[in-house]
């Protein structure tokens, strides 16, 4: 049932945040797989654009329920921004990360051998180098989507072309490099399944580390005075 505002509950929005993590997870790890059984078939700019339009499917189709996040770092954004409450952010984590690995198992069962370890990270350039690399993508990734989210100077119909092109940008440039996660929940079903670990840590400190920036950095250049988690929440557009 929707709340008084006519929103949803917080089960629904977080059960819409579990369906677009799966969603994101299958198509784009999938992708990952369907390229390395088909001997390349897709290439990068196909994995890069698989990734990219998930993402502009998941938010035209969910962004009106809970603001399509589908990443937790992006929700650790909305709620250091104060435009997610905490009670709803551990909602959402909790959603996107079962989402997601259900996803992972959905691709296990298909693919039992796991090819490509499912579509799981693992940096091809030394840790040090990955983490940026994640953290600059990340950032400019959640510069787009705050701007495009709360912003209501921004034209809401091309949101989901504007974050599904900047995450399809970023899987081009960085792809090569780091698998351009930007997602902890993305990393973490296929890691799980897989049981390929090797580096994960850099898919949570670069993430978690470059998203808030790129919040912050937004807030900054539009002349919004950030406030200290704990505040009254300011609800995001969707």
């Amino acid at each position: 049932m929707a709340g008084l505002s006519g929103r949803p509950n917080l089960p629904r929005r977080a059960a819409a945040e579990a369906l677009g993590a799966f969603a994101l997870v299958f198509a784009g790890c999938g992708a990952i797989v369907t390229d390395t059984f088909a001997h390349g078939a897709l290439g990068p700019v196909g994995v890069s654009l698989v990734f990219g339009l998930v993402i502009l499917a998941g938010i035209a189709a969910l962004g009106h329920v809970s603001g399509a996040h589908f990443n937790p770092c992006v929700t650790f954004s909305f709620f250091l921004t104060r435009h997610l409450a905490g009670r709803d952010a551990l909602a959402y984590l909790a959603g996107q990360l079962i989402g997601a690995t259900l996803a992972a198992l959905l691709l296990w069962a298909i693919w039992p051998t796991q090819p490509a370890d499912l579509g799981a990270t693992v940096p091809s350039i030394a840790t040090g180098r990955a983490v940026i690399v994640e953290g600059v993508m990340s950032a400019l990734l959640m510069l787009v989507i705050l701007s495009v989210a709360t912003d209501t100077r921004a034209v809401g119909a091309p949101a989901a072309l504007a974050i599904g092109a900047t995450i399809a940008l970023d899987a081009l440039f960085g792809g090569p490099l780091t698998g351009a996660s930007m997602n902890p929940a993305r990393s973490f079903a296929p890691a799980l399944v897989s049981d390929q670990w090797h580096d994960f840590w850099v898919y949570l400190v670069g993430p978690l580390v470059g998203a808030p920036i790129g919040a912050f950095a937004y807030q900054f250049v539009r002349g919004e005075h950030p406030a200290l988690p704990g505040a009254e929440p300011t609800p995001e557009k969707t």
